[in-house]
């Protein structure tokens, strides 16, 4: 029965930040805004991991 009071509280947390956040105007994500921020060699970076990932995927006959 506790756990029903966790979950609950849990839901109303995210209830009141999502209320909070839409009335201070915080959900406007602009993905293209975003990627300005991002330096170079974090590119670099994800590219490569989504490469070697794909690559790994491949090799081991499509994944799971």
């Amino acid at each position: 029965m506790w756990w029903l009071i966790g979950i609950g509280g849990l839901l109303s947390f995210g209830f009141i930040v999502d209320r909070w956040n839409k009335r201070k105007g915080i959900n406007n994500f602009d993905p293209e805004e975003n990627a300005k921020h991002v330096s170079n060699s974090e590119k670099i970076y994800m590219e490569s991991h989504m490469h070697n990932v794909k690559n790994n995927n491949q090799d081991n006959g499509g994944g799971f």
